[in-house]
């Protein structure tokens, strides 16, 4: 019998994302609720629980409402695609190349959190650089970055590309999040294992899907023996064998005179860069993914077939 997959959200932009990479499987059954029906509870909590594996396409309140409607005598797993639950430690957090156990605690878990998409470029360059040793916990991470606007729902959308949206938005580049209370900041501090919450700037630009996550860093201020080619040795041997993350080799980074944030567009891939000058006193650590792949939807596929697998 096919594992039964239900995308609680279907119709919103991850959950659409999803069935966009699950289009043609023959391998899973999926279980789907009519757009005209999606706030009929009833039906949401019989298809939920009918489920091998619900992955929540919700606002944070809904998914923990949805939590709650799975019944304890089941065996129905959850992945959250909300923030509601990624601090959550009764929860795998669901960034499969984050460390070498990782994916194994995924596979293994009920319940797992999809992790944000500005989060999964920033943990992936903080984590191995602090299971190496070479980012103290205490230094003060400043994480600046740029995403595509699908990242904001449909109601960016529409403010992006409806000019008659009574709230368009008509320039190619903003910051938001100005007053510092972005609510990816506690999911970068404790899977980053960090003992400051870093300081976060996020911001959208005027294209639908990629994203750009820059981590600078003083070499001074890190543990001894810290450099540019120390630093990306860490990374390439943290993510060695792996086929969706991919540290850029040296040579070919200092060969690129500017980075696109759209190259990895509809695509599950990220790219991780280490920028400097060798004996500099600076690094800048760069990661590029698409927002909605490697970001979200991409990462939540990856997620349930390791899911499967157990």
């Amino acid at each position: 019998m096919k594992p039964k997959i239900f995308i609680d959200g279907e119709h919103g932009t991850t959950g659409l994302q999803i069935r966009t990479r699950m289009a043609g499987r023959s391998d899973v059954e999926l279980l789907s609720i009519p757009e005209a029906e999606r706030r009929n509870a009833a039906l949401r909590e019989d298809l939920l629980n009918g489920a091998d594996i619900a992955i929540l396409c919700l606002p944070d309140d809904a998914a923990k409402e949805a939590v709650a409607m799975v019944s304890g005598n089941n065996s129905v797993r959850i992945i959250d695609t909300s923030t509601a639950h990624r601090v959550n430690p009764d929860w795998a957090y669901g960034f499969a190349e984050m460390d070498q156990a990782q994916a194994g605690k995924i596979s293994a878990a009920r319940y797992v959190a999809n992790p944000g998409c500005y989060p999964t470029g920033a943990i992936g360059l903080i984590r191995p650089l602090r299971a190496s040793g070479i980012l103290p916990e205490d230094y003060p991470i400043t994480v600046n970055a740029v995403s595509g606007y699908t990242g904001g729902g449909k109601q960016m959308i529409a403010q992006m590309e409806d000019p008659s949206h009574p709230d368009a938005i008509d320039a190619p580049h903003f910051l938001y999040g100005l007053p510092l209370k972005h609510k990816h900041v506690p999911e970068m501090q404790i899977h980053g294992l960090l003992q400051r919450a870093p300081l976060f700037s996020p911001s959208v630009g005027k294209f639908p899907q990629g994203m750009i996550v820059q981590v600078p860093l003083y070499l001074a201020d890190l543990n001894v023996g810290a450099s540019l080619g120390s630093i990306h040795a860490a990374l390439s041997d943290h993510y060695a064998g792996q086929d969706i993350v991919e540290v850029v080799d040296l040579k070919e980074s200092a060969a690129i005179a500017r980075v696109n944030a759209v190259e990895l567009a509809n695509t599950d891939r990220m790219k991780l860069f280490v920028f400097g000058t060798a004996g500099s006193a600076h690094v800048n650590l760069v990661a590029l993914l698409d927002n909605l792949g490697k970001g979200a939807s991409g990462a939540a596929v990856q997620n349930m077939d390791l899911m499967l697998r157990a």
